[in-house]
């Protein structure tokens, strides 16, 4: 149960697309924190607001038509109210509404109703609805329901100023509130069963919320396995059909609420939004969409390449800098190379690629900021079935290109389960962020940077050829899995198209800096890990082998006539290859070799299992090793990489190519795996993954590289 210290919990509730998360972030901002609800995997954002003396926590519900889910992150939202000893069970609830959709967007606000909670009821798109002629009479509206009503404008802030009063009116009045008229009226056989329900379980506070567990009891994580078994007879031997009475409480409900709304809302007849009807016609048109789709894609690309440049350029600068000035302010030892070739080179080497991944969020959420991205789960819906999976999958396939952890989790909204569990399967085949260092620096070894047709990069279409080699890998996945998995679910698809709207730009800039603070706060403690034992590993060496190594590279100088800077070169090389980092890539070199990869790159591969990223903190951590051109970039360090045999360059077009293929299909993120455990419940799909994604990036570089040399 709820302590008496602890902070109020205001919960922010409303359907999917009505703005909630809008005015949650007009309301906490940067403040807002990301975790997880007890238990399971569904994130949730909280943050603090400030009433006066006293601050309250809002808490950001997931979205949801109705109290009886369809999907986890709808499970969430009815495992929360059903619990009042839940942690996160609220005080109060906003409940947020779109006025430009009232009717549909109030059925899961008379079950919340009929809980007992204090509830605030927020008419959001205030703005849109004057603009559409919509008339609302607040008042009359306040007293049909009997609850505080007010309008706002989640967009623009406009309104949200009332929010403090009336949530303090709201928590002032929750311990004199009685329970107000029940909105659904109950049948005798759910009569008998709740009064059973109170009876035995006495943590339930309404009717209703007794009739939401004895729904709901089979999945509910609270109660324990005889409870459920005990309901489960009860329930039988009062014929109590669960399905049949959703829906025909449904269908009351709806009875009841059309007359209010009549009754105190007028708008025209024709409200849908002229502009929205006009471009849906072309844009989810089924050949002119997916042309569209594909061109917005490609320019999302050619954007990550032209507009990083100087960023990028500016973060190698100063970390060259940086490194320059430690050199020259530390004495010389093991301590300066440490911070110098460990630390700095390994973090330079993720951070310099920072922009490009802002970039990428950022259009990502401009294009679901303004209502396109559920055009394209409702566009591909038909092309996701032939493959297995589902119009909703198309948004954690997108999402993939940012990061595989939310897109897998993304999943939990489709609630077919063989559809489900083929898109966690393939989501990780589509480039996400983590490879863009991979590809930024590879590419420009294997693709000439030149212009094509006078206007795209060749390098930016090949990058893009590498995200559709993703995608097509995924599909290709897919649909080996649809043949493979047997279900006897029915596929459905039931989603609400916004109407199309300019961004909310705060929210835009919130998503990407809590997107790019999360991949350079995890990343980075992932490369500052491995740098420095990558750095103790390529630094330290059996001894004798070590002082060998030295010996022998002192005598090549000699013999070459190299200079100073040329004979440290030699040195740091042939200790590097005598040291234990040293060792560990000679092991795995013959398995690596016919790829075209060496025991360098294979050291690389090794670090970069923990995250595909670590790749490029690697190779500057080891190109670093002793090097006296500190100022000299990890890109350039990498192309002047000779084979001390042949002489030849290492990064040669077929090795580069051969390593971009590998790293497109490979399984190399630890986290995405765990995230998978944790989503499907048991470690045989993440063992799936990884073994046949792995396969398909051995063979598959093996065979590009075999067909270059």
């Amino acid at each position: 149960m709820h302590t008496a210290t602890r902070h109020h919990i205001i919960a922010l509730v409303g359907n999917p697309n009505s703005g909630k998360t809008s005015i949650f972030n007009q309301l906490t901002g940067l403040q807002q924190k990301v975790g997880n609800f007890p238990g399971v995997t569904v994130d949730k954002k909280i943050g603090p607001l400030s009433l006066g003396d006293e601050t309250i926590q809002l808490l950001d519900l997931p979205g949801t038509y109705s109290l009886y889910p369809n999907s986890k992150d709808e499970r969430i939202v009815a495992q929360t109210f059903i619990n009042p000893s839940d942690d996160n069970y609220p005080d109060a609830v906003i409940y947020v509404a779109d006025v430009t959709k009232i009717e549909k967007h109030l059925l899961l606000f008379t079950q919340i109703q009929d809980l007992g909670i204090p509830t605030l009821l927020v008419l959001n798109m205030a703005d849109v609805a004057q603009k559409e002629g919509i008339d609302i009479d607040i008042d009359k509206l306040s007293q049909k329901f009997g609850v505080p009503v007010i309008t706002v404008s989640g967009r623009t802030g406009k309104g949200l100023e009332q929010l403090p009063d009336s949530i303090k009116e709201l928590l002032s009045s929750k311990e004199n509130k009685k329970p107000g008229k029940a909105f659904y009226l109950l049948k005798s056989e759910e009569k008998k069963v709740i009064k059973s329900i109170r009876q035995e379980h006495s943590i339930i506070t309404s009717d209703y919320q007794a009739l939401l567990l004895a729904h709901h009891h089979d999945w509910l994580p609270f109660l324990s396995l005889q409870e459920k078994e005990k309901l489960d007879t009860h329930l039988k031997n009062n014929s109590f059909h669960s399905l049949k009475q959703q829906v025909d409480e449904t269908m009351q409900r709806y009875d009841r609420l059309s007359p209010i709304i009549s009754d105190t809302i007028q708008s025209p007849e024709d409200r849908e939004n002229w502009m929205t009807r006009n471009l849906d016609r072309v844009l989810t048109h089924r050949i002119a969409g997916p042309f569209i789709f594909f061109l917005l894609m490609l320019l999302v690309f050619q954007a990550i390449f032209a507009w990083a440049t100087i960023p990028m350029d500016g973060i190698e600068a100063f970390f060259g800098w940086m490194g320059g000035l430690v050199s020259s302010t530390l004495p010389e030892g093991w301590f300066t190379d440490l911070i110098t070739d460990g630390i700095l080179a390994g973090l330079g080497g993720i951070l310099v690629f920072v922009p490009q991944i802002a970039i990428l969020f950022f259009l990502i959420s401009l294009l679901e900021e303004v209502g396109y991205m559920a055009r394209a789960a409702f566009m591909f819906d038909r092309i996701m079935q032939f493959f297995g999976l589902n119009g909703k999958s198309i948004v954690a396939l997108i999402s993939g290109g940012a990061c595989a952890i939310p897109a897998v989790m993304s999943t939990r909204t489709i609630s077919n389960w063989k559809e489900r569990l083929i898109t966690i399967l393939v989501t990780p085949l589509i480039s996400c962020s983590a490879r863009i260092p991979v590809y930024t620096v590879l590419i420009g070894f294997a693709v000439p940077s030149t212009l094509v047709a006078g206007i795209f990069n060749l390098q930016g279409l090949a990058f893009m050829g590498l995200y559709l080699l993703g995608i097509a890998a995924a599909l290709f996945s897919a649909l080996v899995f649809k043949l493979i998995l047997k279900s006897n679910e029915r596929s459905y698809l039931m989603l609400e198209l916004p109407e199309y709207r300019l961004p909310v730009m705060r929210n835009v800039w919130l998503t990407v800096w809590e997107k790019v603070k999360t991949f350079a706060w995890e990343a980075g403690k992932v490369i500052f890990f491995i740098s420095i034992i990558l750095w103790v590993l390529a630094y330290f060496g059996p001894s004798s082998k070590m002082q060998l190594a030295e010996q022998s590279a002192l005598e090549q100088a000699q013999q070459q006539n190299l200079d100073e800077v040329a004979t440290a070169n030699l040195i740091a090389s042939q200790k590097l290859e005598a040291s234990f980092a040293g060792h560990l890539g000679k092991i795995i070199e013959p398995a690596i070799e016919p790829l075209g990869f060496d025991w360098k790159i294979g050291i690389a591969l090794i670090t970069s299992f923990a995250a595909r990223e670590v790749f490029v903190g690697t190779m500057a951590t080891i190109y670093s090793i002793g090097s006296e051109e500190d100022e000299t970039t990890i890109r350039n360090r990498m192309a002047a990489e000779r084979n001390p045999q042949t002489g030849e360059l290492v990064y040669t077009a077929a090795t580069s190519l051969s390593l971009l293929i590998f790293y497109v299909f490979a399984m190399q993120c630890m986290s995405t795996l765990a995230v998978v455990k944790r989503e499907t419940k048991s470690w045989k799909w993440p063992i799936i993954q990884f073994v046949f994604m792995s396969a398909m990036a051995y063979f598959g570089s093996l065979l590009v590289y075999q067909l270059m040399i």
